[in-house]
C-alpha cells in the first residue's frame, strides 16, 4: 500500500518476474508459501471470530524464549523476509495482521519458537479512537510489524 491507502499492486508485477528468476529454490519456495497464507491468514481475519483464530498462534498470554538457535534464527529471518515481501504483491490487504498470522504458521510450521504480539494506541488523528498492530518477534528479532511497534501498548500475545 502506498501513502494514500491504495494499492501498488499491478505497478509491482512488473518487476516480479525478473525478481523470481534471482531466488534460489529455498527462497521461491518460502515466498510461494507465504503468498499462499497471507491469503488463508486474511479470509481467516475476515470471516473467523478471532477466538477461532487465535487457537491456530498458539498459547494465550504467552511469550516464546528470547534465545533461539542460529540456524532456527536464520530460517525465521527468511520467513519474515519472504511475507514481508510476498505482502507486496497481494492483490487484497496483507497488513500487519494476516503478515504476522501468516509467518507465524510458518515458524510454528516448522517448530521455531516465536510470539505474535497484539497492540493498541491512541490513535494521532483521532484520539477518540484507538489503532492497532501486530508483529511476530522470533528470538531477539522482529520478523514482521517491526516499524513503530514500540508506540504500542501490548494487549495480547500469542506463543
Amino acid at each position: 500500500m502506498n501513502e494514500a491507502g491504495k494499492s501498488s499492486w499491478p505497478k509491482s508485477l512488473k518487476d516480479a518476474p525478473a525478481k523470481w528468476h534471482r531466488r534460489n529454490g529455498t527462497e521461491r519456495m518460502l515466498l510461494l508459501e507465504a503468498f499462499l497464507l497471507l491469503g488463508a491468514a486474511r479470509l481467516g481475519v475476515l470471516i473467523l471470530p478471532f477466538r477461532i483464530l487465535a487457537k491456530s498462534l498458539g498459547h494465550h498470554m504467552t511469550e516464546a524464549d528470547a534465545s533461539i538457535q542460529p540456524v532456527d534464527l536464520q530460517l525465521a529471518r527468511m520467513i519474515g523476509w519472504a511475507v514481508r515481501s510476498a505482502a507486496n504483491y497481494t492483490p487484497w490487504g496483507s497488513v500487519c495482521l494476516p503478515q504476522a498470522v501468516a509467518a507465524k504458521w510458518m515458524i510454528k510450521r516448522r517448530g521455531i519458537p516465536g510470539t505474535l504480539y497484539l497492540g493498541v494506541m491512541k490513535d494521532e488523528a483521532k484520539p477518540e479512537k484507538l489503532a492497532a498492530h501486530a508483529w511476530l518477534r522470533c528470538g531477539q528479532v522482529i520478523l514482521t510489524g517491526a516499524k513503530g511497534h514500540r508506540q504500542y501498548t501490548v494487549v495480547s500475545t500469542f506463543s
